[in-house]
């Protein structure tokens, strides 16, 4: 194979070496630049003599700065470079950008579940959520025991999930930020996966009411919500034979549910990344971000997230803003989490990761240029706190911390029904809730996890095919997982994280 390095923007004074293997020192690129040292694949090389301070520029934008004299065809790495100060948010001015005219996306559809309320799912679930962790355990329990004495009854029900959780007792239920957690918990139930059918566990005595976690007056709590404190239970028996009565009621109407044909419109997508590597800015996200306007013009909604991973790009996407609202909501919520960052004496500095570094991002500045591609070019229509719902159709921020774990649970809270994640560096992540299409930013990955990966978008990097291709190539992939004609990695083999709720509030 010949030496391949990648610059992504003519004014770029580093390139990425795309080799699976590396490349040696010795190994001649571009214009003659010849390697000073052996520089694995992902990584920078440096394309002109950088002196100490001199700007580190990939994607056309400051990364950082050198901290020392870097010789043309140098590694460069987190050890050699500084990281910039974050974008000034009161220095952000609301421009709006001009919004490109696209032509709308018709007649494409999908087989989904309609729902009462508007919404349509793409798995049919019978969900158990808990109002205190107490309770976990014997939804743990029950959750088995469905599976094995009534799913069988029920065969056009997908499965049954529990929602557990760590919150619900030993808390300030009062606090401002314990909105957070309950408004997660309470939208989570509302899924368009869980058909409108909500089962609530609860213990008795705790703070968090089941009765607070309802959508509306419309839900029955007698329907929706078992104590196990009940005093017409004598013995752990009895409250499974309880448990075990509710699901069958809810199994019996989850079963009536049948596929019918829906538009691409009702699709409700979130775009995660996470293991993320050089790559991921390259071909992943920019192929993600190619998809997500093709739902935009199909009339659908995708949702991209984490706040500590947009906050250095945020300069690029405050003009993306639909009016000067949205755009003010965008500073806000990078505002808020400044704020709770520094209250925990934490930077943004601490997002990028062992593996992020091994797979040659240098920082959080080089991984938030390429994490935001992922939100393609549509314009943002609205911005959503932490645990609320969405509101409107199209491209929305959804602002949730970056772990995956947290982010993928606020993103169900938010209403998705797909869910798109990105890595380079790999991770066998997947969500019971929704089906995970998992995507691979280069070829070396989806080789090796040849059964974890379902879209290997690598060839991009190779020009073998182009980010238009693979774009459309995923689109197409998401509306067929998402009729249920094919299976995702994660299902097939039954690999699920637990969620995991962001709870800023203080603990009593």
């Amino acid at each position: 194979m010949e030496n391949i390095v990648i610059k992504t923007n003519s004014n770029d004074n580093v390139a990425i070496v795309a080799n699976p293997t590396g490349l040696k020192r010795g190994a001649i690129i571009l214009n003659g630049i010849v390697l000073e040292e052996n520089i694995p694949m992902g990584h920078k090389v440096a394309l002109q003599t950088l002196n100490e301070g001199d700007a580190v520029i990939r994607y056309g934008q400051v990364i950082g700065f050198a901290n020392q004299n870097i010789e043309k065809g140098c590694w460069i790495n987190e050890m050699n470079i500084s990281l910039p100060q974050p974008p000034k948010l009161e220095d952000i001015q609301y421009v709006k950008k001009d919004i490109l005219s696209v032509e709308p996306l018709e007649g494409y559809t999908f087989e989904g579940y309609k729902n009462a309320d508007g919404s349509v799912g793409t798995k049919n679930v019978l969900g158990i959520t808990t109002s205190v962790q107490c309770v976990a355990g014997i939804t743990d329990f029950i959750c088995q025991k469905i599976k094995r004495e009534l799913l069988p009854l029920y065969p056009n029900v997908d499965d049954v999930v529990a929602f557990n959780h760590s919150y619900g007792c030993g808390i300030a239920i009062d606090a401002p930020a314990a909105i957070i957690p309950i408004r997660t918990i309470r939208h989570i139930a509302q899924n368009p996966n869980f058909g409108g059918e909500i089962m609530i566990i609860g213990l008795g005595c705790e703070k968090l009411r089941p009765e607070r976690l309802l959508p509306d007056a419309q839900y029955s709590s007698e329907n929706s919500i078992l104590y196990l404190q009940d005093e017409s239970f004598e013995g752990f028996g009895e409250m499974v034979d309880g448990i075990m009565l509710m699901a069958e009621k809810h199994l019996q109407k989850l079963n009536q549910r049948k596929r019918t044909t829906c538009s691409a419109a009702d699709l409700v997508v979130g775009m995660q990344c996470g293991g993320s590597d050089a790559f991921s800015g390259l071909t992943g996200n920019p192929v993600a971000g190619f998809a997500a306007d093709l739902i935009v013009r199909a009339g659908g909604t995708v949702f991209f997230s984490e706040v500590t991973e947009v906050r250095d790009a945020i300069h690029l996407l405050v003009p993306r803003a639909i009016n000067e609202k949205v755009a003010q909501a965008l500073k806000d919520e990078m505002a808020w989490y400044d704020n709770y960052l520094q209250q925990g004496r934490a930077d943004r500095s601490a997002n990028t990761t062992p593996g992020n570094k091994g797979g040659g991002l240098s920082n959080i500045v080089e991984k938030a240029l390429g994490s935001v591609v992922k939100s393609g070019v549509s314009p943002i229509v609205d911005v959503i706190s932490p645990g609320d719902k969405i509101r409107q159709k199209g491209l929305n921020f959804v602002a949730t911390p970056a772990s995956d774990f947290v982010c993928g649970t606020l993103q169900l809270a938010a209403g998705m029904n797909m869910h798109l994640f990105i890595t380079g560096r790999g991770t066998p992540y997947g969500l019971n809730m929704v089906p995970v299409i998992k995507v691979s930013s280069n070829t070396k990955l989806s080789n090796r996890w040849y059964d974890l990966i379902d879209f290997d978008a690598g060839p991009v990097a190779f020009g073998m095919k182009t980010i238009e291709e693979m774009g459309w190539e995923l689109f197409l992939l998401i509306l067929e997982v998402a009729s249920g004609n094919k299976k995702v990695a994660t299902d097939k083999l039954g690999l699920y994280n637990d969620l995991v709720l962001f709870n800023p509030g203080p603990l009593t």
